[in-house]
Parts: structure tokens; sequence; C-alpha cells
């Protein structure tokens, strides 16, 4: 059974993925993962990762460290929910250096505007989460949303009218 992913833990992962580099790369970090960093929980179920470039040798290692520390890992990024949007990779904030890996949070941007899109109560606590620590500021929110909104048509579960709305409703707070 897999345990419940705190920040030492989240550390102990990312260097045990770091350990196992050999080129340079990105891996960012999202979700609840990007949470427990942040102080707003106390853990997570899963540690969802995007690796850029891809690495195969980082990929192969993924299943043994995941046995090793018991833990949940899942390449996902929110940009496979929404458009990833404008600028992200520059808006990735550093956590943290590990072998030839550079840790990112995934853009606080992309991260909320799909939280809003899948609409859980705790993602929606992370997006006031993200706007109090001054991470998102809703209208540029809004303004990022609308240069990625042409492209919602690649994300058939979008309903864009409705995410629009919740997109709205928080820059007009």
């Amino acid at each position: 059974m897999r345990e419940a992913v705190t920040e030492p833990r989240l550390r102990v992962f990312m260097r045990a993925i770091g350990a196992e580099a050999r080129q340079p790369g990105r891996i960012y970090l999202t979700g609840g993962a990007s949470a427990v960093l942040q102080g707003w929980r106390d853990s997570t179920l899963d540690v969802d990762i995007t690796i850029l470039p891809e690495n195969d040798r980082i990929l192969r290692a993924i299943p043994d460290v995941k046995e090793k520390l018991h833990i949940n890992v899942e390449l996902a990024s929110p940009a496979d929910f929404v458009p990833a949007l404008n600028g992200w990779e520059e808006r990735s904030p550093f956590i943290a250096g590990e072998g030839a890996i550079s840790f990112h949070h995934f853009d606080f941007y992309t991260q909320a505007l799909s939280k809003l899109e899948r609409a859980h109560h705790k993602d929606l606590l992370d997006v006031d989460s993200m706007i109090r620590d001054g991470l998102v500021d809703p209208k540029r929110l809004l303004s990022l949303f609308e240069e990625a909104e042409p492209a919602l048509y690649r994300y058939p579960a979008i309903d864009p009218p409705s995410l629009r709305r919740a997109v709205e409703r928080l820059a007009a707070r």
C-alpha cells in the first residue's frame, strides 16, 4: 500500500530521481505535490510530474523509486486537461536542483485554470491559496485564458462557456 506523500518524503523522491539523471532536464511538479511544497496541505496521495525533455533513464527508474518509497507517481500535468498558458515555462518557479535535474512547479496560472475547470472543493481551495500567496493574479489569469480560449476545442471534455464563467467570476473578486 502507498503512503501519503509529505514534504520530507517528496524531497527524498526528488533526490532519488535526480540521482538517476545523467543528462540535464526539468521535472515539473503539479497538483498535490505543489500544494505540499507550498504548505497548503500536509500531504498528498500522489506525485504528478512532467519530464522535459522526456528521459528514458528517469522513466525506467520511477517504478523502483515508487516501490522503495511506497508512493504513487503519475505522469500528468495541467496541460493534459487545459491548454498550457502562453509563457508557462518562464512562470514555472524553481524548487530545487538534484543532480542534473531542475525541479519546478508547473506554472501556477495553468494549474489554476486546470483546477477551476475540474472545480473540486480541494482544487478551489488551492486556487484561493495561489491568489493569497501572490502566485496568481486573477485578472492576469483571465487575460491568459482569453489568449488560450481558441485552443479549447482540443479539449472536448471542457465546456468552454462554463470555464470562462469560472475564470471571470474569479477575476471579478
